[in-house]
């Protein structure tokens, strides 16, 4: 094992001791009242299976059978969730062929971040992850169910279900995934059109042509943000079945493998001799091999709030440090957008999951003495999976790469390490990906030119007022203060001065998507502007220096200069009111910081570095 990933996860488990400590004690409680529907009342039960058929309520009374819920995020809105329309019939057939019960539990919310980015909806996409965890744990609370599916795919909608599911980690789960749609405009080449649009040199129709030739069909976007860095992360951690994760929609294949989900979460119940609960499978070392995977392959930055708040629904306490330094341990071994031209099929045909798991494995980056919800280790996910009659079978992976530009080897990787970092500084802790840079190692010192919206950005590219060396400062964009809304819609006219040739680069504490690319951007920059942080006093022309050969993130002004000066007042209201938002509220106030998840669900707690 590297010494240095082993280093980490020990530093996780004893920092945890007392917090993973309660969580098990707490799902072992659950378990021990046995299978629910035994501690339910005739009353409660009857209503529970009261829109079953006969033989299914004969099942469910019997208690010998296993009853598996369904939790799903579909809608017809998300691409990527558009499929699972058709699953519940699946399943249910799949299940009531192997003799047990499935039942449609519950459905949660599923915003679709392409749909609301650079729009105000985007104000309510983090808290959204929140909400998706409570409305699973409620599809759960019934009492009825001894194992569980969870449907999901996008953004906030896997670290929702995944921490909604760890509430209940007493039963055991199988997230089941859709797949990618198929590859359409290259990534590339749409990028171009977007920052030709931002120039004006092309109009609109040419830009939505484009980008409907880009997002063309059911399945999720192919670019490598953080919908598919959330499968990768789901099926390192043991969760998908291996393979599983990126399988086009609409396939025989696909359906093939969505039926052995339903199976397998059959077969692992505590009504058999299997019994493998999430809350066993998810602990220090499967969280470790997430953060290995994403980190390996240039995943979602978002992941930096996501996978701290999922590992704390789990009872591990997780910060930045320890993304940084499994970063340092681990190399760069994929190259797909917005790391590279690649997309995510192109990532399987050169070997998947399977050939990258395997090299993972076969250098001592990941644990495996680990459980899944295929049983001990991650040995069975160098496997991949193919059709025969009909039925899944798992064959040996490619043992090397058929693309060495999309999949490299350990020994030969794009980079030595995972590309990010965190910077820190007088202006706080941030974090930086610079896997997708074209000098990863960059120092750029220059003035601040200061916005409090990003909308107003748009107004200062197009009058020239950026055709400058500089560092764009947008504040007040924090958890507390507007739920902290994605900033990708920057990352055109940003792109457009970096090929102008001047220095630029991007300071916040909002975030920059799982998509952030060739502009550098300290991003989740804690403590924000609203609760103090130093951003708020941050004035235009002021000398900010961003440096990831140091890890620096300085404001160069002197001490007496800044206690001397006034923080910005927040002028934010209008963040708050509208499409909801007046909704959400409390649960912004409740909201931690970065660091700690940007989380509303669990007591707050200072990250330990």
């Amino acid at each position: 094992m590297n010494s240095r990933i082993a280093e980490v996860t020990e530093r996780i488990i004893e920092r945890s001791k007392e917090t993973r400590k309660a969580y098990l004690e707490k799902i072992d409680n659950a378990r021990r009242q046995g299978p629910h529907r035994g501690v339910l009342s005739c009353g409660n039960l009857a209503h529970g299976f009261a829109a079953c058929g006969t033989s299914e309520k004969s099942d469910l009374r019997s208690m010998t059978k296993a009853n598996v819920a369904i939790v799903s995020a579909y809608n017809d809105m998300l691409s990527a969730h558009q499929p699972y329309e058709t699953y519940p019939n699946i399943i249910r057939d799949a299940v009531r062929n192997v003799g047990s019960v499935a039942q449609f539990a519950g459905g949660v919310p599923a915003m679709c971040d392409g749909v609301t980015q650079g729009q105000t909806g985007m104000d309510l996409s983090l808290m959204s992850r929140d909400n998706i965890a409570q409305g699973a744990a409620i599809a759960l609370s019934h009492n009825m169910f001894d194992s569980a599916l969870m449907l999901g795919i996008c953004d906030k909608i896997v670290p929702g279900l995944l921490m909604g599911a760890l509430s209940f980690g007493h039963l055991p789960t199988v997230f089941v995934p859709a797949g990618p749609m198929p590859s359409g405009l290259p990534n590339k080449e749409k990028a171009r059109i977007r920052q030709e649009y931002a120039e004006g040199k092309v109009g609109r129709d040419a830009l939505l042509e484009a980008e409907s030739q880009s997002y063309h069909s059911a399945g999720t976007c192919t670019f490598y943000g953080t919908a598919n860095s959330n499968q990768l992360v789901v099926e390192m951690m043991g969760l998908h079945l291996p393979g599983s994760s990126f399988v086009n929609p609409g396939t025989e294949l696909r359906d093939a493998l969505t039926r052995a989900a339903a199976v397998r979460a059959t077969r692992i119940t505590d009504l058999g001799d299997e019994y493998t609960p999430i809350g066993h499978i998810v602990d220090a070392k499967a969280i470790v091999n997430g953060l290995v995977g994403l980190l390996a392959t240039g995943g979602s930055t978002n992941h930096t709030m996501h996978l701290i708040a999922v590992a704390r629904a789990a009872g591990y306490i997780i910060n930045w440090n320890d993304f940084s330094e499994i970063s340092n341990a681990v190399p760069l071994l994929t190259r797909i957008y917005p790391n590279g031209s690649a997309d995510i099929n192109h990532f399987v045909a050169a070997g998947g999951m399977s050939l990258l798991i395997k090299q993972l494995l076969d250098a001592g980056l990941l644990h495996n003495d680990v459980k899944t919800i295929c049983g001990e280790g991650l040995d069975f996910y160098t496997k991949e999976p193919m059709l025969k009659e009909g039925e899944v079978e798992w064959r040996d992976g490619p043992t090397e790469s058929l693309d060495k530009e999309v999949l490299a080897t350990v020994d030969t990787p794009f980079k030595p390490d995972g590309g990010l970092s965190v910077l820190e500084g007088n202006l706080g802790r941030g974090v930086i990906k610079t896997s997708a840079l074209p000098e990863p190692q960059c120092t750029i010192k220059a003035p601040a030119v200061v916005f409090e919206d990003q909308f107003d950005l748009d107004a200062a590219f197009k009058d020239g007022k950026l055709n400058q060396d500089c560092i764009v400062v947008v504040r007040f964009q924090g958890p507390s203060a507007i739920g902290m809304p994605e900033l990708h819609r920057l990352t055109p006219p940003l792109g457009v001065l970096q090929d102008k040739g001047y220095k630029v680069a991007l300071v916040t504490d909002g975030r920059m998507s799982g998509a952030s690319g060739k502009v550098p951007a300290a991003i989740h920059v804690t403590p924000e502007a609203y609760k103090g942080g130093l951003l708020a006093k941050v004035k235009e022309g002021d000398i900010i220096e961003l440096n990831t050969v140091t890890g620096a993130l300085t404001l160069h002004v002197d001490e007496e200069t800044l206690a001397a000066r006034e923080a910005t007042p927040a002028d934010i209201t209008h963040h708050h009111v509208g499409m909801g938002r007046e909704l959400f509220g409390g649960m912004r106030a409740m909201l931690t910081g970065a660091e700690e998840g940007a989380c509303s669900l669990f007591y707050s707690q200072e990250p330990e570095q």
